[in-house]
């Protein structure tokens, strides 16, 4: 009997930004990620309109908005019950204060779920993917400004009005613990030339979680057969050594990612978060009504993103990734090839630690590897690292769930190959699907099984028992 419930759901995730291309067509708007390059600063060396003297790798991506019809039979031959996408913002609002969206928009994404239904997967809808209109960013500084929660209000009434009959599954906002680290990525916030940022970033948050409970409510009002959660990077933190200072060191870093799901899944404020506010010399700006809207409308469910563990000791500053906070390197750990130490059995001391804290289903929607793929004379890739890393962590999974952590599913990032989000990078590679485009933009775009494809397979077949 499998480890697994019979309703796992199997599948694999992407963002819009990174996959779709055609950033300008059909009437799409500019999204943040559109003037950021490639590179490990394109988050923080970033102007805020098109050089068009430079190349920017997700422009085009991987052409998913014309080529997703055959890549979902790549996705379906998996055996895929579950596909994760997000919505660009920017495609529906061009500059996200529209009256009404376009109904280019409108048609792509209903034709792309109608296809995902045809081929038996659930969409799994994240509506904030690090694709805040530009304009937005331009003119409010995004959710530095209380504007935002109008606005982002008409988005999401547009999507359940035009996507709830095709969409059960939904998630607010991506990795939005990210705000603290990465403000311009998560939050759509151009903070350079601030002294200390800290304090726009947590007034940002507080417009998020007001949003976040509205989105829940009306979600909960329009489709009441529906779910949606909250979406939060989680790669983990141990301490350094056993030393007290550095345990608590280690926790309090901790709590700055948790602090987001303690809001948006408890409904309130935590003592250590006001602690943490006196701290960096916030006061927030609280209007009535906000803290009861959030205290009512909790998420139903936590998605989050495992990548990594870091250690963590007693005056370490973190140094932001992708993949969560970094402290120093663990030495019982080995590392990928952009440094980020694999941890499987991490993954189940996660799910076990949100398990505990919220008492609320969990959907690990992001864990991944991204690596140098090599394509041989014969069109085969050999992505056994690749394999190793997803046996390993489905292991630690199945683990967790035997330690009776409730979880809903799993998808892996990105079953098929995208731009990198961390370095805007087509070398960097995730998927069990090889895509023929460098970083450079050459390729024929031609999509290739990996072995990984084929393993995974084998892996969704079985509901995750077959992992030899």
């Amino acid at each position: 009997m499998s480890r697994f419930p019979k309703d796992f759901m199997w599948g694999g995730a992407i963002a819009a930004n990174q996959a779709e291309g055609a950033y300008r067509e059909d009437g799409k708007g500019l999204s943040i990620t559109d003037v950021t390059q490639c590179g490990p600063t394109r988050y923080i060396d970033y102007e805020l309109e098109v050089d068009p003297a430079k190349y920017y790798p997700s422009h085009e991506a991987i052409d998913f908005y014309h080529t997703y019809k055959d890549d979902l039979k790549l996705m379906a031959e998996m055996g895929f019950t579950v596909f994760r996408t997000s919505i660009n913002w920017a495609r529906l609002f061009p500059t996200g204060e529209e009256d009404e969206p376009l109904q280019a928009g409108i048609d792509f994404y209903r034709d792309l779920f109608d296809t995902m239904h045809e081929l038996g997967m659930e969409p799994l809808v994240t509506m904030s993917h690090y694709e805040t209109p530009l304009a937005l960013t331009k003119k409010y500084n995004s959710w530095a400004s209380r504007e935002m929660i109008d606005i982002f209000d008409k988005f999401a009434r547009a999507c359940f009005e035009n996507f709830g009959d095709q969409v059960k599954y939904w998630l607010t906002f991506n990795e939005i613990n990210n705000i603290f680290k990465a403000p311009y990525l998560a939050a759509g916030m151009d903070v350079r030339g601030m002294d200390d940022f800290m304090p726009v970033a947590f007034q940002a948050a507080h417009h998020v979680f007001v949003s976040n409970a509205k989105t829940v409510k009306l979600c909960h009002e329009m489709l009441p057969d529906a779910q949606i959660g909250c979406m939060l990077s989680l790669s983990n933190i141990y301490p350094g050594t056993c030393k007290p200072e550095d345990v608590m060191a280690a926790y309090n870093a901790r709590r700055r990612s948790l602090f987001f799901g303690d809001v948006m899944l408890r409904g309130s404020y935590p003592g250590y978060g006001w602690k943490m506010m006196r701290d960096c010399g916030v006061e927030l700006s609280i209007e009535p009504g906000d803290l009861e809207l959030i205290a009512e409308n909790t998420c139903d469910y936590l998605g989050f993103s495992y990548y990594r563990t870091s250690a963590f000791s007693d005056g370490d500053s973190q140094v932001f990734s992708t993949a969560g906070g970094v402290g120093h390197e663990n030495p019982y750990l080995k590392a990928s090839e952009w440094g980020w130490q694999m941890d499987p059995m991490g993954l189940r001391y996660t799910c076990n630690e949100l398990w505990d804290r919220y008492q609320k289903p969990l959907f690990i929607v992001e864990n991944g590897l991204g690596a140098v793929d090599t394509v041989e004379d014969d069109g085969s890739i050999h992505d056994t690292y690749r394999i190793d890393y997803l046996r390993d962590h489905i292991e630690a999974m199945a683990d967790a769930v035997e330690d009776g952590c409730e979880i809903m599913g799993y998808t892996w990032w990105g079953p098929i190959d995208i731009v990198s989000a961390g370095t805007g990078e087509m070398k960097k590679r995730y998927g069990f699907v090889y895509v023929d485009r460098d970083n450079e933009g050459n390729g024929t775009g031609k999509r290739l099984k990996k072995d990984s494809f084929v393993y995974y397979k084998k892996v969704v077949a079985s509901n995750g028992e077959d992992l030899a």
